[in-house]
């Protein structure tokens, strides 16, 4: 896959029998997605959004492609992805595509090397970073402006002032698998 597409969605499960299926959004406006329609999946098909609607936590949305309940099914937690010169830039220097901080080597204040971001996440309480640390458990860090003063997607690293404690050595487990 080309590194410039972006995760914007994710099928969900079906809903109902007419090929409506639920979606989560990883855009900062979720019903956004349909602005980006036609979203593409990994193996390069195309999904046209025609309605997105408010269920919760995800919305639901009408694919023109899918068009029955078996439809719906078969694309079930499908990753969907649109090119990065469809994304408008950021309104604000302190956001950040997603993508764009995966891969980034972590660094201390005074340039002590911790590791790479693997991941970031949101679990309702603001977005932390998941770095990857040579022979240790990775650690999972604040995406806060006082823990990471310094984001450098250019130079292709972040710098963290981490909070006493946060880095402490922990030896990785060797049952786990990297």
């Amino acid at each position: 896959m080309s590194t410039d597409l972006v995760l914007v969605a994710k099928f969900g499960a079906p809903h109902g029998v007419r090929g409506e299926v639920r979606v989560k959004s990883y855009t900062q406006d979720p019903a956004a997605i349909l602005d980006y329609s036609p979203l593409q999946s990994r193996d390069g098909r195309l999904y046209t959004v025609t309605n997105v609607r408010p269920a919760g936590e995800v919305l639901v949305a009408r694919i023109a492609e899918l068009t029955d309940r078996t439809a719906a099914e078969a694309v079930t937690n499908m990753q969907l992805f649109v090119p990065r010169d469809r994304i408008p830039p950021a309104d604000d220097e302190d956001e950040f595509l997603h993508a764009d901080l995966i891969g980034l080597k972590v660094e201390t204040l005074t340039g002590e090397p911790v590791g790479t971001v693997t991941a970031v996440y949101d679990f309702g309480a603001g977005d932390v970073i998941d770095v990857a640390r040579k022979g240790q458990k990775a650690v999972m860090i604040p995406f806060t402006k006082t823990v990471v003063p310094s984001v450098d997607i250019a130079g292709g690293r972040i710098v963290i002032d981490p909070p006493e404690g946060l880095l402490e050595e922990t030896p990785r487990d060797p049952e786990d698998r990297d």
